[in-house]
């Protein structure tokens, strides 16, 4: 197979995800029931498909109809299950709207959902129809709808071109893809105003005006050609998807639509959307921020936020560019990494001479594109404005108040200028007090830019024109030379006030440059320093806080599943209504965005986006603007979703090193639980079955004496051994719950090793044991009973791995303010990489069977017991260079005599 007719990945996905629907939740079906207006039977066609759904064994609901008085629909209607409406108190009015809760509670198998474009009244989960729709397709059902061809987004702008109607209610052509069929209702121009004139359409008081306005012949076969072209494109898209599956050639173009004038924004959008969808291609919509354009607070920045979001809906990659001056230059460098072949731009709208004059010197966006473009297709389009913001009297007062603003400045600066100059007219020639104006040219296009330092130009010009050259007092000028210095002034001031201007315009992008960097700098630095989640969410609230001048917080599920505020900024806590309430739950349940500026629950006071990564949502954040007007633009919407997945993402790496340490302490515990197992299972069985055998053996009988005794004997040992280990078991779990409360007293050294010896006779009968005390060692100040058994278990760790028949040595001495006490025997010794482990918990017994039974309890029972008393315990050098040698600092015991006797 040639690489050019191999088959397209892409088409492969919708075969891929319709195999694994009905493992995952399936989707309901999409049927759209299209007509070209009102009145061509879509309702009536609907209800008769549904009947025969009916009729095959289909359970079918109608979550709700509009019949509009139609007896037959009515009649049709009558038939089929009803969903009761639900009523919504708005404004003293009572609203019925279509119970979305009681339908997903039903769960039909279809569903007949009327007026797909309707606009929900306030207060509903969703403010539009069709977006109820997506979630009952998103639960399993499928769905039988109408729309009429006025109510397609892209196609707003051309049904009003033609029928002179600004169509409110729209549906995004989104939702028609997403149709799995779409059938077209159609009926002749002539029959359907025969239907109005018979009163099925409208009421007869409104059917007058309907024929004079939207219902005329030309509008109504337009509206027909619209619908049919719609119809033709859908049958279009799919035979287009069935040659990519076969094969495809040639690279696939892109579109790029240019947003350049507020006023035409949303039409080039939708015209946009229109050639797309006859292409089949993928598009762009790109927007260039200038530093002098003012991105908040004004109806053209608030018209041009309308129009990139209506773009998202539309399906448009969407791209807010920076540049400094040059608006084609950013528009070009975004074409060329996006790889784009078209580009859609609007007409210059037609202008007095005025903007003409100015288009001879400083060509529009389009003149500069279509120059520039290259080897780009450039499409001019000349959309409908939208009046709402090319209305000129809205916007002239706010641009006249600006000039006026100017103009006094320039004003001031001038006659500022005059007065210093004044002073040196007869001192200075008259052309250096040109540099005095200069400075106030400046002054003016540095706090106030380009357009205020022209003016201050031409102010300073004709001031300095006026008062200091001949004639003075008029703006003629008499001599040559006056009029060559005028001539440089005016172009050094224009050039002067032209870069103090952009040189403004440039510190001013710096600065929020800066400031953006610096935020993001000390946010990520906040997240990555962060050791536990309420610093990463704290981090996080106070970055969105500051970085969108908002309140925000973030919810989090608490012991009984309810979202608990957990960080908040300015306020810690904040309280919410019960819409927002809702708003955050859903988002948290649906992992979507819900609340103000979203598709869900648009009347609450926040927005909330899912804190989630690839899991399920962790919590949601809030934000709220401190200014009631402000818009969530699409540039700031990605800045919020940025920061949002990073909080998302430490949060997630938090919780992954703690399960991590828990998984290590569980993995520790277990190591310890099994060595604990293994050495019980040798030191308790071991003497257990000497003690039982010896026991037996006495018990049945025909023993001498001598073996009586010897038994016996052998017998108490292991008895003896037994209990010196299950009273280490239970001094460890003294030790390790802080029970252990030594009574201190002055004790000889030597008595304690006596003490120690008799405990282990038997064990030390085969050794030889030498006992060396200084003569000046002093009284240790110890409990007896835990230092003896410590020592103890010293020399019981040293029988066991000494040869039989070896020296096994204690010695005491006095060192410092302590007594030392050491035991050495001439066994393997201890390896000195380990003779700082040999303490812990377990130790021995870690190592495996091979070595002499042990539980390591012993030496670990020696450290808890010295330390206990005060002391210290050590595995040193042994002396004679051979062997284990551990060491005992105890307290000496500095009290007389006499006191201790007493």
């Amino acid at each position: 197979m040639n690489d050019d007719n191999r088959p397209h990945p892409e088409a492969f996905l919708p075969e891929a995800n319709a195999e694994a629907a009905p493992e995952a939740s399936p989707r309901g079906r999409l049927k759209i029931f299209l007509g070209a207006s009102p009145g061509v039977g879509k309702t009536y066609a609907m209800l008769e498909e549904a009947a025969a759904r009916r009729k095959a064994g289909s359970d079918v609901v109608a979550a709700l109809v509009e019949t509009h008085g139609r007896t037959e629909t009515a009649a049709l209607l009558a038939r089929l299950d009803q969903i009761p409406r639900r009523e919504i108190s708005y404004r003293d009015r009572r609203l019925t709207e279509m119970d979305l809760d009681a339908l997903l509670a039903r769960r039909p198998g279809l569903a007949l959902i009327d007026e797909l474009a309707h606009t929900n009244a306030p207060g509903s989960r969703h403010p539009k129809r069709w977006q109820d729709v997506e979630e009952v397709l998103a639960a399993g059902i499928d769905v039988y709808t109408t729309l009429n061809i006025q109510h397609v987004e892209s196609l707003n702008d051309v049904v009003a071109r033609i029928t002179g109607v600004q169509v409110q209610e729209t549906v995004p052509d989104a939702v028609l893809q997403m149709a799995d069929e779409i059938k077209l209702i159609d009926l002749p121009a002539d029959d359907l105003i025969q239907r109005l004139h018979d009163g099925k359409v409208y009421m007869p008081a409104e059917a007058g005006r309907a024929l004079a306005n939207f219902f005329s012949k030309p509008n109504l076969t337009a509206l027909r050609e619209l619908a049919l072209r719609t119809a033709a494109s859908r049958v279009d898209a799919e035979m287009l998807a069935l040659t990519r599956g076969m094969g495809r050639t040639g690279v696939q173009d892109r579109l790029m639509v240019c947003l350049d004038d507020p006023a035409t924004a949303k039409g080039l959008v939708r015209a946009g959307r229109r050639m797309t969808d006859r292409a089949r291609i993928p598009w762009v919509v790109a927007h260039v921020l200038t530093p002098g354009i003012e991105a908040r607070g004004s109806a053209a920045s608030g018209a041009m936020i309308d129009a990139l979001q209506l773009a998202e809906r539309l399906g448009a990659e969407t791209r807010t560019l920076h540049a400094e001056h040059d608006v084609a230059g950013a528009f070009l460098d975004a074409a060329q990494q996006l790889n784009v072949t078209r580009l859609v731009v609007s007409r210059p709208a037609s202008a007095g001479w005025l903007d003409r004059l100015k288009a001879r010197f400083f060509p529009p966006l389009t003149a500069r594109l279509v120059e520039a473009a290259g080897d780009f297709e450039v499409t001019i389009l000349t959309p409908l404005g939208d009046r709402a913001v090319a209305a000129p009297r809205g916007a002239r007062p706010l641009n006249g108040q600006r000039w006026f603003r100017i103009l006094g400045e320039s004003l001031a600066a001038a006659a500022f200028c005059t007065l210093i100059a004044w002073p040196f007219w007869h001192v200075l020639p008259v052309a250096s007090l040109a540099v005095i104006y200069l400075v106030g040219v400046l002054a003016v296009g540095m706090r106030r830019g380009v357009a205020a330092a022209i003016t201050a130009s031409i102010v300073s010009f004709l001031t300095y024109n006026f008062f200091f050259t001949e004639p003075y007092y008029s703006f003629k000028v008499a001599a040559e030379e006056s009029v060559v210095a005028l001539l440089v002034f005016t172009i050094s001031a224009l050039f002067t006030g032209t870069l103090a201007g952009r040189l403004k315009r440039q510190v001013e992008f710096m600065h929020d440059a800066q400031a953006r960097t610096e935020t993001l700098y000390d946010f990520a630095r906040k997240i990555a320093s962060a050791s536990t989640t309420d610093d990463v969410l704290w981090a996080g609230v106070a970055h969105i806080a500051r970085t969108l001048e908002c309140h925000s917080l973030i919810l989090m599920p608490g012991p009984q599943g309810h979202l608990t505020q957990v960080q908040g900024f300015p306020s810690i806590e904040e309280d919410l209504d019960p819409i927002s309430d809702a708003a955050a739950l859903w988002a948290f349940q649906r992992g979507q965005a819900a609340g103000r500026d979203t598709d869900t629950l648009p009347a609450a006071g926040w927005m909330f986006l899912p804190l989630a990564t690839q899991g399920a949502p962790m919590g949601v954040i809030g934000l709220r603007f401190t200014d009631p007007k402000r818009r969530m633009d699409p540039d700031t919407r990605r800045l919020l979703n940025a920061v949002e997945d990073q909080v998302a993402v430490a949060v997630e790496r938090i919780k992954v090193g703690e399960d991590l340490e828990r998984a290590r302490l569980t993995s520790e515990t277990e190591k310890l639980r099994a060595a604990l197992l293994n050495s019980v299972s040798h030191d308790l069985r071991t003497p257990l079955v000497t003690v039982i055998g010896a026991l037996s053996a006495v018990a049945d009988g025909g023993l001498s004496p001598a073996q009586d005794r010897a038994l016996t004997g052998q017998a108490l040992d292991e008895a003896r051994r037994l209990d010196r280990f299950v009273g280490n078991l239970l001094g460890m779990t003294r030790l390790g719950h802080g029970a252990l409360v030594p009574r201190l007293r002055g004790v000889e050294a030597a008595e304690l090793i006596a003490a120690a010896r008799a405990d282990l006779a038997r064990v030390l009968d085969g050794f030889t044991v030498a006992v060396d005390v200084a003569p000046d060692t002093p009284p240790v100040l110890v409990d007896p009973l835990l230092i003896g058994q410590a020592l103890s278990n010293l020399l019981e760790n040293a029988s066991k791995y000494a040869p039989e028949g070896s020296t096994i040595r204690i010695t005491a001495a006095p060192e410092d303010a302590q007594v030392a006490i050491t035991v050495s025997d001439e066994g393997p010794g201890i390896p000195p990489a380990e003779r700082g482990s040999v303490f812990d918990l377990f130790h021995r017994a870690v190592q495996g069977d091979g070595q002499p039974a042990g539980t390591g309890l012993g030496l670990a029972i020696v450290k808890g017991m010295v330390e206990a008393n005060g002391g210290s315990v050590a595995a040193i050098e042994p002396p004679a260079g051979r062997g284990a040698a551990i060491r005992l600092l105890l307290p000496a015991d500095s009290a007389a005599p006499e006191e201790i006797d007493d």
